[in-house]
C-alpha cells in the first residue's frame, strides 16, 4: 500500500495537497508517448506519470511511475514547468478530492520495451504532436502545449 492508500484511511476523502510528476517522453521522430488510461480518468489520454511517495523528489516520482506505467527507463529529465492551483482540483470516483502540485518533464532518453501495466493502462502509443485525441486529461493537453512552446 502506497502513501496515498494509507493517508486516506486516516483522513476519508477530504481534500489534500498531493505532488505528483509526469513525463513527455520523445521518439526519435519527435513523436509523444500516450497512456489511455485504465484508472481515474477511465478511458482518457494522458501523460505516464503519478503521485509522490514519501522520501521521493519529483524526478523520482517521474522515472518510478513511468517504468511501473510502461517498461521504460527514463533519465536526463528536462523541466517544463510546475503546474498547480485550483484548476488542478479533481474529484474520484470514489469521493476523494485533491489538489494536485505536478511537476512535468520531457525527455528523448529512455530506453527498454513498452510493456502495458493492466492496472493503469488500456494502451501505450507513440503519437505525432499534432495529432493528439480529442480525450485527453485536461491539464496533460495543457502540460503538452507548454512542453511546445519551450522548444520554440
Amino acid at each position: 500500500m502506497g502513501y496515498v492508500e494509507d493517508l486516506r484511511k486516516i483522513v476519508g476523502t477530504i481534500p489534500l495537497i498531493l505532488v505528483g510528476a509526469v513525463v513527455i517522453i520523445v521518439d526519435e521522430h519527435n513523436n509523444i508517448l500516450l497512456q489511455k488510461r485504465n484508472s481515474h480518468p477511465v478511458g482518457r489520454y494522458g501523460l505516464p506519470g503519478g503521485l509522490m511517495e514519501l522520501g521521493e523528489s519529483t524526478i523520482e516520482t517521474a522515472q518510478r511511475e513511468v517504468y511501473e506505467e510502461t517498461g521504460l527507463t527514463v533519465r536526463d529529465l528536462q523541466l517544463i514547468d510546475v503546474f498547480s492551483g485550483k484548476e488542478h482540483f479533481i474529484k474520484t470516483p470514489n469521493g476523494d478530492e485533491f489538489y494536485v502540485v505536478v511537476t512535468a518533464y520531457w525527455t528523448k532518453a529512455y530506453k527498454g520495451d513498452l510493456k502495458i501495466n493492466d492496472a493503469e493502462s488500456m494502451s501505450l502509443e507513440f503519437r505525432k504532436l499534432n495529432e493528439l485525441p480529442e480525450n485527453m486529461v485536461k491539464s496533460h493537453r495543457e502540460m503538452i502545449t507548454k512542453y511546445m512552446a519551450v522548444l520554440t
